[in-house]
């Protein structure tokens, strides 16, 4: 093939006279120029390493410090009350470079003053520390949380759920565990704080995401959309150089940790861990749980069209390709005319059915040979691209395009995404995209910092050309992608059609309705007096009830990120007052004045609740660490065991934006990104995901099944504009038209 000759450093053969070499001087320097990029990269994580070791002083600190010293000794004064002699008569005697009373005298100065700095550096990070862990800015009122008022919380948060007699007995419950187990149970939990840097963080991603051993896709994974208002060009290769090249500048960021860290309310940093395993990064399945595989660096990555898998490079040498030139490599990959191998088109069913079927194949099928060679390939990429045949994007004037767009995104066909790897790049021939994410590495806010990097610099700093090509011309010489070769014995496409089938089953289940609210957004809310969630929250609430007749337990996702390596803990929407409120609104009888006052209540212990989960006093990560206990130590705990069996039929989360100001939005008002979604959790549940894009819109995404009697996604759309809408009524702001 073409492309071996090029990516070969040296060849040799065999001759009467020996061995002849024949050295290519254009591949060593490529060779060369990597491992000088190589060397910078370490050299550059070295000097953060130091960096972070001695923050928040500095090398420059250290100097200043050394420099007042002896600055002060020429004074003949003696800061360091006697400590300065101390150390120059410890000092080793004889010859050498302590041989002059000056030299001792200044080292001795300098080993006093680098004590005084790494004194002050203690100092100061525990000053930090402290500042850090309190949380009363807040909230008005801020304590300790204890078992006691975790345990009563949890209660309240049941208490509009069930009757007299059920309550009665999980209060009971309750009080036995609280008297009896917990206190046991506490001690290993605190053991575990002192030495864990978390200690919730690890169980959470072995036991909730690891472990779980149904399929990914639909049941994990999740979606975001690309900016749906505009769009820069149609051609699809030329999207992708753009896209790809401003996600390896960001990588680049990352490797270099020059990305600033998000800061919650604008005034506390969040943790940016999550942020390390981003790129490069596998789930690898296993038949008890699966192990995510993460690699310092990768140079390529794995893209799937029409049935055939390819190797592409995102490097010459040390340089990193150009748009132009990746768009020429994308275009070279849609031009291949030749046809997928036995078995290969469909092979990414094996990641999108049950994890143990594909650990078993994995084993058997992928061990060794090319098919071993092949699969290092694709999990060993920066990560995946899907070049899709299909076009998709969202028209305002046809509702549906929306939801069949993110139905694309969320299962695709269920073999031409690889659901394991940390996150799918899809790209549709229009020159659409989109994200595919695994979700055991990192939750949403982290995909959505680098996808808000990626499109702004695609439209803000990179650009196209009047025919919507990439800028530039690019270098026709590189050696083109690299066909992934396969030897799928029929014992493994029987068991890649299995999987295919049972991922087919489960994403025709799905039903997925996506759309615009656009009488009013953010804007309007906050003339209400209230956070935008929160007004939401209690529309989701208002409007479930309208569709089913009764409340249900109701899960919000909110980020712990505050704390080092925080993830996220469960803030539980579904309230004695935010019932309270909705009972009201379905009576009929109630005044403005009134509906409003319970609606303030509601919205107020909602934001308190939302508080509350984000500095660690949630009560959903704590039971769940403590039944982890229970079971380790073969306790049986009934409340315990009742508590994690809940099911969630109203799963919900907000989609964050803006986490990075690349554009004003005020002036590029039309730059606006959909949100994302996900599966529903519940059999008979909905998975609801939104996101205040703006002044004057929300988006929503809602799912359910259809195999389900009691659920229906476009019915309970329609619900939320109608609560949204006779929420917004009680404050009697005028609205837009929609």
């Amino acid at each position: 093939m073409a492309e071996a000759h090029q990516a070969v450093a040296f060849q040799f053969t065999v001759t009467p006279d020996g061995v002849d070499f024949r050295l290519s001087r254009e591949a060593l320097k490529h060779v060369y120029l990597s491992g000088i990029n190589s060397w910078k990269k370490r050299l550059i994580r070295i000097k953060n390493g130091i960096l972070r070791g001695v923050y928040p002083g500095s090398p420059t600190s250290w100097l200043v410090v050394i420099m007042a010293t002896v600055g002060s000794s020429f004074c003949n004064v003696d800061v360091s009350l006697g400590l300065v002699s101390c150390i120059q008569r410890c000092l080793p005697q004889g010859c050498g470079p302590y041989q002059t009373p000056q030299t001792r005298a200044l080292l001795s100065m300098a080993i006093f003053s680098t004590g005084v700095w790494v004194t002050g550096i203690f100092f100061f990070r525990q000053t930090l520390k402290l500042l850090l862990c309190y949380h009363g800015w807040m909230f008005e009122m801020h304590g300790k949380t204890s078992n006691l008022t975790r345990i009563w919380a949890y209660l309240e948060s049941v208490r509009p759920l069930l009757d007299d007699e059920e309550y009665y007995r999980m209060e009971m419950l309750a009080k036995e565990f609280q008297d009896k187990t917990a206190p046991r149970l506490q001690k290993y939990l605190v053991l575990k704080s002192w030495w864990a840097s978390n200690y919730v963080s690890d169980w959470w991603e072995e036991y909730i995401y690891l472990r779980g051993r149904s399929p990914l896709m639909v049941n994990s994974n999740y979606y975001v959309m690309d900016l749906v208002l505009i769009k820069n060009t149609d051609v699809q290769a030329a999207r992708l150089g753009n896209i790809i090249h401003a996600m390896i500048m960001y990588r680049r960021k990352l490797d270099r940790e020059e990305i600033k860290p998000v800061m919650a309310l604008g005034m506390v940093p969040m943790c940016s861990y999550q942020m390390e395993r981003m790129f490069n990064t596998t789930r690898i399945p296993g038949k008890d749980t699966d192990v995510l595989q993460h690699l310092s660096d990768s140079r390529h990555v794995a893209v799937y069209h029409k049935g055939r898998f390819f190797k592409l490079w995102l490097y010459e040498g040390s340089r990193l390709l150009k748009p132009q030139d990746l768009e020429m490599q994308f275009q070279r990959i849609l031009d291949d005319p030749s046809p997928p191998q036995p078995g290969e088109e469909k092979l990414a069913a094996l990641t999108a059915g049950g994890r143990v079927e594909w650990a078993q194949a994995r084993q058997a099928f992928f061990s060794s040979g090319k098919n071993k060679a092949a699969l290092e390939a694709i999990e060993r990429a920066a990560f995946f691209v899907a070049l899709d045949e299909e076009s998709y994007c969202y028209d305002p004037e046809d509702e549906a395009s929306l939801s069949l767009y993110g139905k694309a995104l969320l299962h695709g066909n269920c073999y031409n995404r690889w659901f394991d790897k940390s996150f799918t790049l899809i790209s549709f021939k229009n020159g659409q995209l989109g994200l595919n994410a695994e979700h055991a590495w990192a939750d949403a806010p982290i995909i959505g910092h680098l996808w808000e990097f990626v499109l702004g610099t695609d439209s803000f700093y990179l650009g196209y050309t009047e025919t919507g090509h990439c800028l530039g011309k690019p270098n026709p010489a590189l050696a083109p992608p690299t066909r992934l070769q396969w030897d799928i014995p029929k014992q493994c496409q029987a068991v890649i059609e299995s999987s295919y089938q049972v991922a087919k089953a489960l994403a025709d289940d799905v039903e997925l309705y996506c759309f615009q609210f656009l009488p009013f957004g953010k804007g309007l809310i906050k003339k209400c007096r209230t956070s935008p969630d929160a007004f939401v929250q209690i529309a989701l609430q208002l409007a479930h009830f309208r569709d089913r007749g009764k409340f249900c337990l109701t899960y919000e996702a909110s980020m712990t990120r505050m704390f080092r390596e925080g993830r996220t803990e469960t803030v539980r929407s579904c309230t004695s007052e935010s019932t309270a409120f909705v009972q009201a609104m379905m009576e009929g009888s109630h005044t403005k004045a009134d509906l409003r006052d319970l609606f303030q209540k509601a919205a107020k212990k909602h934001q308190n609740m939302y508080r509350l989960a984000m500095t660690g006093a949630g009560i959903d990560r704590h039971l769940f660490c403590l039944y982890l206990v229970s079971k380790y130590l073969g306790v049986s705990s009934p409340f315990l065991a009742e508590v994690l069996s809940e099911p969630w039929r109203l799963s919900t989360s907000q989609i964050p934006q803006s986490q990075i100001r690349m554009f004003d939005p005020e002036q590029h008002p039309n730059h606006l990104g959909a949100g994302g979604g996900f599966g529903p959790v519940a059999d008979d549940g909905y998975g609801v995901s939104y996101m205040i894009a703006g002044e004057n819109t929300i988006f929503f995404h809602i799912s359910s099944k259809f195999s389900s009697s009691e659920t229906n996604a476009q019915r309970f759309g329609n619900h939320i504009r109608q609560a949204l809408l006779d929420i917004a009524d009680l404050f009697q702001v005028p609205k837009a038209d929609s």
